[in-house]
């Protein structure tokens, strides 16, 4: 804890809100054209464009996604089901409803 030492306040830092596209598309179309004149181009940083890339070079996270959960609602509902009718088995000593 520092008594004479004031913290310094967050920085400001600006999210723009509103984009134009219509820039961001003429710019797309002019690093192309620079790539295809044989210009090296600087891009910025995109998630998206690796989204999914992990996935592709790992054999377990392949067989999982190609697998899926298909059967995952009924078994849930199904075993639902059978603890209800084991806890009104337990409740009441009846076996029907």
């Amino acid at each position: 804890m520092s008594l004479f030492k004031a913290r310094q306040p967050r920085k400001y830092r600006p999210r723009r809100i509103y984009t134009d596209e219509r820039k961001e598309k003429l710019q797309k179309l002019v690093n192309e054209v620079r790539r295809a004149q044989g210009e090296e181009v600087h891009e910025e940083y995109d998630p998206a464009k690796f989204r999914g890339t992990f996935s592709q070079f790992t054999p377990h996270a392949q067989r999982h996604s190609q697998l899926g959960r298909k059967l995952a609602w009924p078994i849930g509902l199904f075993l639902i089901f059978i603890l209800l009718f084991v806890w009104h088995w337990l409740l009441t000593g009846k076996v029907s409803f």
